[in-house]
């Protein structure tokens, strides 16, 4: 049966299509932008987008299973029209946080609002649970070309980025095996690390000398406020905050799964498409 891969233009929805047909299987792929979408031969498009509901009957149509990129204020027009179309299983892109999410106030719920409504929808689920992606280190290309200097808040602050194509791979498997349904599976990189220690394996990666400077949480809210909304800003000050206080440790989950170790930083993050509007929100900052 046909596997629909939402945000199929997007960060690791555009892996994962490439994941699922070297594996031989049939895949719809949802993009809003079809022409310029450059997906393989053998792939099936849908022209449309998480965010325009009308476009989801007809993708839906015929799908067993479905890929969902996490896009929180559409999830119930999904729900609705995944049930209408008789999908059987949902595979959500949810993320770490949902786990503290759950037991915090619900007005500030994101993934776990995705996968509540999920539950509630009476699919057969699985949700991966990532943390920090490994290609969030490139909003800092820009510092590091004009200055050569990293600056974030809570240098002591411990991540397991993970990379790209690692969750794109655990997706694959999960789509294909239907053991994992009703599985929550935490994901990392294969090791703990602080901002700093990121800094040197680009410095490191890229032959340059880099310098690192933390930032006082409230230099930090003045820097990404007027860019991406003090609301956001705060819960990612929030989320170094709490990498500070309770430190990452590595998840045992992709080379269990996949059965090869995870992707370490010092290997560099798998390359990925030009960001969209249909791109999963990175996490964790």
């Amino acid at each position: 049966m046909t596997i629909l891969v939402t945000g199929a233009t997007g960060s690791v929805g555009r892996l994962l299509v490439d994941e699922l047909l070297t594996a031989g299987a049939p895949v719809r792929a949802l993009t809003n932008h079809p022409a310029r979408a450059a997906l393989p031969d053998g792939v099936e498009i849908a022209h449309g987008y998480l965010g325009k509901p009308a476009t989801l009957p007809a993708a839906l149509a015929g799908v067993d299973s479905v890929y969902l990129a996490p896009l929180p204020a559409y999830v119930d027009d999904f729900v609705r029209c995944a049930q209408d179309a008789g999908v059987r299983r949902v595979v959500v892109l949810s993320g770490e946080p949902a786990e503290y999410e759950a037991h915090g106030d619900p007005s500030t719920w994101h993934y776990y609002r995705i996968e509540r409504a999920i539950e509630a929808g009476g699919f057969e689920w699985t949700f991966l649970r990532p943390g920090q992606f490994m290609n969030n280190t490139l909003d800092w290309a820009e510092s590091i070309k004009t200055s050569g200097v990293v600056r974030t808040p809570y240098a002591g602050a411990v991540q397991t980025p993970i990379d790209l194509g690692d969750i794109a791979a655990v997706a694959r498997v999960v789509l294909l095996d239907e053991t994992f349904t009703g599985q929550k599976l935490m994901m990392s990189g294969p090791e703990g690390l602080t901002a700093p220690e990121q800094v040197e394996h680009i410095s490191a990666a890229i032959g340059r000398e880099l310098k690192y400077e933390e930032l006082t949480p409230q230099a930090y809210l003045d820097r990404l406020a007027p860019l991406i909304g003090l609301e956001t800003a705060r819960w990612l000050l929030d989320g170094f905050r709490m990498m500070a206080e309770h430190p990452m440790t590595p998840e045992p989950t992709v080379a269990q799964i996949l059965g090869r170790p995870a992707c370490p930083t010092a290997n560099g993050p798998a390359p990925t498409p030009t960001p969209s509007a249909e791109s999963s929100p990175r996490l964790d900052g």
